[in-house]
């Protein structure tokens, strides 16, 4: 069974060597030692980047007819 680990990315105080960790959540807060051997590191705040198009943003646009309103415009006046 394959099991996919989040990968965590840190940067290191003592030289500003930024680095990828592989491990699992429940170590995500763990200390981490940078690829120089120095101790003096901290987790950086990740990003999310989600790719697609939306329903709404592939429909067309709507035509200039109605008269919008709860009813098309009928009761609104």
């Amino acid at each position: 069974m394959l099991r996919f680990m989040p990968r965590y990315e840190f940067r290191c105080r003592s030289c500003g060597t930024t680095f990828e960790l592989n491990r699992p959540m429940a170590e995500s807060g763990a200390p981490a030692t940078c690829p120089e051997g120095h101790d003096d590191t901290v987790k950086l705040l990740s990003t999310v980047a989600v790719g697609g198009v939306s329903a709404r943003a592939s429909a067309p646009a709507p035509s200039g007819g109605g008269g919008g309103g709860c009813c098309g415009g009928g009761c609104c006046g």
